[in-house]
């Protein structure tokens, strides 16, 4: 049975080593998780620290049970379900099993979900929501927690295990396509701006625009929440517009946002591609069966879910793991996207 270590045996924090052995705190996390790029000095320095403390190595069997936890804010939609068939396809290659958890929402977890997390005494867990606190990720690392965080809505710390997707690209791509067919005002429908995600594709498309010389509009830009009813919200605030001003494209931030779009469009009697194209984020399953199929971004959302479970694998057996991994994004052409009429 591999041996699990941490960081927080007689009360040792990550930042208790790092100050007593002048590293960071990164590596004296890949230290600790066995990583391969650590320096021998680094090595030897950390682990002096250890054992003078009376650090003890702790048998799993002992301490876990067999599953990894997917820690959500909100389990609630297509998306998600995702992320959990791509966790489960990995789990199950180890005979692991996946339990669900609901905490909070999106941005704001509940406070207590760490103690909850902790008490479930789990092999580790997959994090579908923002960024740690200090204290959170302490509580962790000091029962033995596993943890890796997927699609982080901020910067993940140096220290973090950590997937997502190249959002940057990925609206880039979304802004190339549109502006190619031809579309001038071309209007976005962005993600919650508090989330790393939405920010980039923001800035992505944007970039994109000023690159084919077409001078983006602030006027046209809207911020939903990822969900269908603020696409449906925010796309007839656009669509309402007087005709020369109303865009003849949008990007959605997300597929479920573009169904959104879709359903403003049918309110105020306009036809998708002919009248406006959409493009969304993400080529959920359901987005080749929209009505046209939906032009979008897609993100593999079950690798990036897979790759986060197997980083919990990997640090519980002490086994090489990237911290840090962005897949890529790619543009998925369908049925609602056309040059403009006009």
């Amino acid at each position: 049975m591999a041996q699990q270590t941490s960081a927080h045996n007689q009360h040792l924090t990550l930042a208790d080593i790092a100050r007593q052995t002048n590293y960071s705190i990164s590596t004296v996390s890949k230290v600790l998780n066995d990583q391969s790029d650590i320096s021998p000095e680094a090595k030897e320095r950390v682990n002096a620290v250890l054992t003078a403390s009376g650090y003890r190595r702790k048998s799993r069997q002992h301490r876990h049970q067999e599953f990894i936890d997917i820690v959500f804010s909100s389990f609630s939609n297509l998306w998600a379900f995702e992320v959990v068939k791509g966790a489960l396809n990995t789990a199950s290659q180890h005979d692991i099993r996946i339990t669900i958890t609901e905490s909070g929402d999106r941005n704001h977890p509940a406070e207590n979900w760490a103690s909850d997390l902790v008490r479930r005494h789990p092999l580790g867990a997959v994090l579908v929501f923002s960024h740690l606190s200090t204290r959170e990720r302490e509580e962790l690392d000091k029962n033995d927690i596993f943890y890796s965080i997927f699609d982080p809505s901020g910067e993940p710390e140096p220290q973090d295990f950590s997937v997502r997707a190249d959002n940057w690209n990925g609206g880039m791509l979304a802004a190339r396509h549109l502006a190619d067919l031809g579309h001038q005002r071309i209007a976005m429908i962005t993600g919650p701006e508090v989330m790393l995600s939405a920010r980039a594709r923001t800035e992505g498309f944007i970039a994109a625009l000023a690159d084919r010389n077409i001078s983006f509009n602030p006027a046209l830009k809207r911020e939903g929440d990822f969900t269908m009813v603020s696409g449906l919200r925010e796309g007839l605030e656009l669509l309402n517009l007087p005709a020369q001003e109303r865009p003849t494209a949008i990007f959605a931030g997300n597929d479920l946002q573009a169904m959104g779009v879709y359903e403003a469009a049918r309110q105020v009697g306009l036809r998708i591609p002919q009248d406006l194209s959409v493009v969304g984020f993400d080529d959920l399953q359901t987005s080749s069966f929209m009505n046209p199929p939906l032009t979008t971004i897609s993100q593999p959302l079950q690798q990036m879910a897979g790759i986060a479970t197997q980083m919990v694998i990997n640090r519980a057996n002490h086994e090489h793991s990237d911290m840090h991994v962005v897949l890529p994004t790619s543009l998925i052409e369908r049925e609602s996207t056309a040059r403009p009429q006009n």
